[in-house]
């Protein structure tokens, strides 16, 4: 297996089954969050789509990554889990295929995020609802805590999107 180098190596499953590449967001200010249908962190879908809806049109995108491996909270198929992002929240932005984020099945563009952002406790993702802020370089940049809620990152992606 070739080693993924930078984010843009990564392609990925969207929840749709087409393939979707990290490349297609070069230039663009990322936000990728592990998510969860029934966790208490999943109404921050809503706060997660008013910053797409905010910044879209300055270079700004949400990636989604659903994922089961905090307290089973995302059990359901991609059909499941489009009624809860699509139907229940309304979102508009990508929602990729579950994917594991920790342990050995761990998805590599996981692996790659929590190696350059580490967080306090180690490279391990805690909860649903951790979030990496990327450059538009493709660089990360910063992790946050499934406690932060979306309004709370808003100045560093209005930073982020004042950079050339």
């Amino acid at each position: 297996m070739i080693e993924k180098t930078e984010l843009y190596d990564f392609c990925l499953p969207l929840l749709n089954g087409k393939d979707c590449c990290l490349r297609d967001f070069a230039g663009q200010v990322l936000l990728i969050v592990n998510t969860a249908s029934l966790c208490g962190f999943t109404p921050q879908y809503q706060g997660l789509q008013a910053l797409y809806e905010r910044y879209r049109e300055r270079g700004f995108t949400v990636l989604a990554f659903p994922c089961n491996q905090f307290g089973h909270q995302e059990p359901g198929n991609a059909d499941a889990i489009g009624d809860v992002c699509y139907g229940r929240f309304a979102v508009s932005f990508p929602v990729f295929a579950k994917v594991d984020v920790n342990g050995p099945g761990a998805e590599p563009l996981f692996d790659y995020l929590k190696t350059a952002l580490p967080g306090w406790l180690g490279p391990r993702i805690k909860w649903n609802f951790t979030k990496f802020l990327i450059d538009r370089s493709g660089k990360p940049r910063r992790r946050y805590s499934p406690r932060v809620s979306p309004q709370k990152i808003a100045p560093a992606i209005e930073a982020l999107l004042q950079r050339p």
